[in-house]
């Protein structure tokens, strides 16, 4: 049966959604920054508005409107779609008028430009937040931004949650989430030490592990690189998983497993570790019976609450020498941080 929903459910909704939006934007999960990088970009501009002006006045008319508007707003798409049905000269006028036209958008921005205003002034006009809300402000239509605006206090609050978090560690926490011997490859005395908190039934962890043989390939003995359990609780098999992957660390066969693990994520219940395990040429045996009597539990719910001191929120996070990555399931992105981390120095 289809759901219905009241207009105040909706409004409700819209809201929530456009939240989601703003707080993904700079600091979501994985999954919210693939879809912001997927719309993300300048608006009408480069190759965009030189298609747009090609197409003669009416072409130009709507390059103007999109560029006033941002290329991925809903009036920059209804313009496109209404100029293509425009004879030439009435979009000729309308390019000689356009000053009409932008005074008009920039009155119903106005409840933009006010949600703007109050969230920068009230998380501070010089963080990324702030960036990031002037940003991807520009393509809500303006119902949404008056839907907004009576939820600026929470917004704000949330928004310097999250922008506390996204500052670089402290030294206290930096060294507790490296102490001890958890999984890891490169010296321990690297000048750059990368740890990640990652999910083995988490996809995007799967994207950052490729990330991370890229990362042992490159740079070798430059880098330490750590890996901490941090499996969600919506996630039936994570916490196993984990357990395994430590059980087959102690056998001196982590990476082996934990790639296996992540090129076979629907099968990560027992019987699924298990014929991991054998391919890994684990000691099946003391492999079994380290997950009856869950010898590892502690170990995973120990990394678990360093998880939540460093503000972990989802996964895969990490951390550069105590700075969190803005994108780790990408190499490009995780190879330029290093380098910046190593000053500048790329290995040959």
């Amino acid at each position: 049966m289809m759901q219905t929903h009241s207009p105040r459910t909706r409004s409700r909704s819209a809201v929530r959604w456009t939240f989601l939006v703003l707080a993904c934007a700079l600091f979501g999960a994985p999954a919210c920054k693939k879809q912001q990088q997927a719309s993300a970009g300048p608006a009408a501009s480069g190759s965009a508005a030189a298609a747009l002006a090609a197409k003669g006045p009416c072409g130009q008319y709507a390059a103007k409107v999109c560029e006033a508007t941002g290329k991925d707003s809903p009036t920059c798409a209804t313009i496109n779609s209404a100029t293509d049905l425009l004879p030439p000269d009435a979009c000729t006028a309308a390019v000689k008028d356009i000053k009409f036209t932008l005074d008009k958008l920039a009155q119903q921005r106005k409840k933009c430009d006010d949600l703007v205003a109050k969230l920068c002034a009230g998380v501070g006009k010089d963080t990324e937040s702030c960036q990031m809300v002037t940003t991807q402000t520009k393509q809500f239509p303006p119902e949404r931004c008056e839907q907004m605006l009576p939820k600026v206090p929470q917004i704000i609050e949330e928004l310097k949650k999250r922008e506390a978090a996204n500052k670089p560690l402290s030294a206290e926490t930096q060294t507790m989430i490296t102490a001890g011997t958890p999984p890891a490859f490169g010296p321990a005395n690297a000048s750059v030490t990368i740890v990640e908190f990652s999910d083995f039934q988490c996809p995007y962890c799967s994207r950052a592990a490729g990330a991370t043989t890229q990362v042992k390939k490159k740079y070798g003995d430059k880098v330490r690189f750590i890996f901490r359990m941090f499996p969600l609780s919506f996630h039936e098999h994570a916490h196993l998983a984990a357990e395994a992957a430590l059980a087959a660390n102690a056998q001196g066969k982590f990476w082996e497993f934990h790639d296996l693990l992540f090129a076979n994520q629907q099968k990560l219940d027992e019987a699924g570790l298990e014929e991991h395990a054998k391919k890994a040429g684990l000691d099946l045996k003391a492999f079994k019976a380290a997950l009856d009597k869950h010898e590892f539990n502690s170990a995973v719910e120990s990394d678990m609450k360093l998880g939540g001191i460093a503000a972990v929120q989802g996964t895969p996070t990490m951390f550069i020498n105590g700075a969190r990555v803005a994108n780790p399931t990408d190499f490009a992105s995780l190879s330029a941080e290093i380098d910046k981390a190593l000053g500048g120095k790329t290995p040959g």
